[in-house]
């Protein structure tokens, strides 16, 4: 249980008896106040009095700021080095304490300059958490998971918000504590959550935090926790993220005991396998992994798995006379060895399409039509081109193929024109004030403040790496052609 009233300030002690403290050397008292109330740690030596920074009071300020610290020499002593990394980190803090509010305001900002427009309430800030993701650098679900951080810190996590200004706690637990209290029905909830863990935002890390803030919030709205349990059941889902070194991660959301029983039947059936000698040399985890496989797709073995995956890899890597990385779309690269082995070594049928790259840069040729909507072809070309959602920073799975510029104001159902965007960017870039501008090798997005954002589309090969074939070719035709794996594995054998 959290008990607020413990003793324990969970401050961490450094050194043994023997070790010497470092006192931290202030002009005067007021000097050292003033430190302890901005969270510097304890023994900074501070040589003189210490004069405040002028307040940036604009962009340009703030670029002088970041060019400043980004040209500090590093320190030339152990112990300034330890000083600096914990201030640093106190920045970091307080930046994201400054970006809070700045965000904050300008949601405020646009919702109403969008009221005095006469746009519904329910309409106002639509795209706002695009933006943000595209002014951070990031996708547009992040900046939406910011833009809400930020309401919360500016409206009912007053104590969080000082603890983040202040550098005493990090962003990352300014989150979790708008995390664990965001389902709470009441704004008055929320920050009775707030104020009871106020002296304890310095001092819990990340989880103790995490379950200090859900057991308050439990207690302030005992029935709205239990629908919200409910809520979170209805969300159960199966994602999929790329990782390193050809490999992903499946992750399934499910309820605990649905995961636990999942988890159990797939470990008790790998112990059976290895303890009856049926490992065939795989290790109990290796085990697990392809019983995981082999009974989601029906398979007698996990190689021999029947769902397409779109593998592009030029023919002289194919057949082994060139090394050239393969790139699974959406996924990325892997080594030219690592896909023929990928071709070879499955029982599965392999079906080759051919397709073709423009020498000089890689991307795929082009492709028209006068139909409003993008045939079957041209919409599989766009998304091997762009692999993934094409506004900068998204990252997500492609959900739409979709007109740069609209169809209804003259845009062409082009390969030009055309882009694969996930639904959340599809839906933004119909808000007004958005455009999008596009073309084979590049979308330009521009949002309502006027600010652009290009992203280059990656050559589906490296430049200068073609891989069209010769004139006759060595796979011959222009529709899908089926080779079994007894054909395939013949073709490497004899490159």
């Amino acid at each position: 249980m959290f008990d607020p009233s413990s003793t324990n300030d969970g401050t961490a002690q450094t050194g043994g008896p023997a070790s010497e403290p470092r006192v931290a050397v202030v002009g005067s008292p007021e000097w050292a106040a003033d430190l302890a109330a901005c969270g510097a740690p304890l023994g900074t030596v501070v040589a003189g009095p210490v004069t405040p920074a002028p307040v940036p009071d604009s962009a340009r300020e703030l670029v002088a700021v970041r060019m400043a610290v980004g040209l500090m020499v590093p320190a030339d002593t152990e112990a300034e080095a330890v000083d600096r990394i914990r201030v640093l980190e106190q920045l970091k803090a307080a930046c994201a304490a400054a970006q809070a509010r700045e965000t904050a305001a300008l949601d405020t900002l646009r919702r109403t300059a969008e009221a005095a427009r006469g746009v519904p309430a329910e309409r106002q800030g639509r795209g706002l958490g695009g933006e943000l993701g595209l002014a951070r650098g990031e996708s547009p679900h992040r900046g939406s998971r910011q833009l809400a951080l930020a309401r919360a810190l500016s409206e009912d996590l007053p104590h969080t918000l000082t603890a983040l200004s202040e550098g005493s706690i990090s962003e990352e637990r300014a989150g979790v504590v708008h995390r664990e209290t965001a389902w709470l029905p009441t704004s008055t909830a929320r920050r009775r959550v707030d104020t009871a863990l106020a002296d304890w935002l310095p001092v819990l890390g990340a989880k103790q935090l995490a379950m200090a803030a859900r057991e308050l919030a439990v207690e302030q709205d005992p029935a709205a926790a239990a629908e919200h349990f409910d809520t979170a059941v209805a969300e159960r889902r199966v994602t999929v993220r790329a990782t390193d070194h050809g490999m992903a991660t499946l992750t399934a959301t499910l309820p605990l005991a649905q995961a636990a029983a999942c988890h159990r039947a797939l470990t008790e059936s790998a112990a059976r396998l290895v303890a009856f000698g049926e490992a065939e040399g795989r290790t109990p985890a290796q085990v697990v992994a392809d019983t995981l496989v082999e009974r989601l797709t029906g398979q007698t073995t996990a190689a021999a798995t029947p769902v397409e995956v779109h593998l592009v890899m030029t023919d002289q890597a194919l057949l082994g006379a060139e090394d050239t990385p393969a790139r699974v779309p959406g996924y990325g690269s892997l080594p030219a060895p690592v896909a023929r082995r990928i071709v070879a070594d499955t029982d599965a049928d392999v079906f080759l399409r051919r397709l073709y790259t423009a020498p000089e840069s890689g991307q795929l040729v082009a492709m028209d039509s006068r139909r409003r909507t993008f045939p079957a072809l041209l919409r599989r070309m766009v998304v091997l081109r762009d692999e993934l959602c094409r506004t900068p920073y998204c990252n997500a799975r492609i959900k739409h193929l979709d007109h740069a510029t609209a169809h209804a104001a003259g845009g062409q159902t082009s390969w030009d024109n055309a882009s694969g965007l996930c639904a959340r960017c599809n839906y933004a870039k119909e808000n007004p004030g958005w455009t999008h501008s596009a073309g084979p090798g590049q979308l330009t997005v521009t949002t309502p403040t006027g600010h652009r954002y290009r992203h280059p589309t990656p050559p589906l090969v490296d430049a200068g790496q073609s891989p069209l074939p010769s004139k006759h070719g060595r796979f011959p035709g222009f529709t899908p052609l089926h080779f079994s794996i007894r054909q395939i594995t013949a073709l490497l054998d004899a490159a």
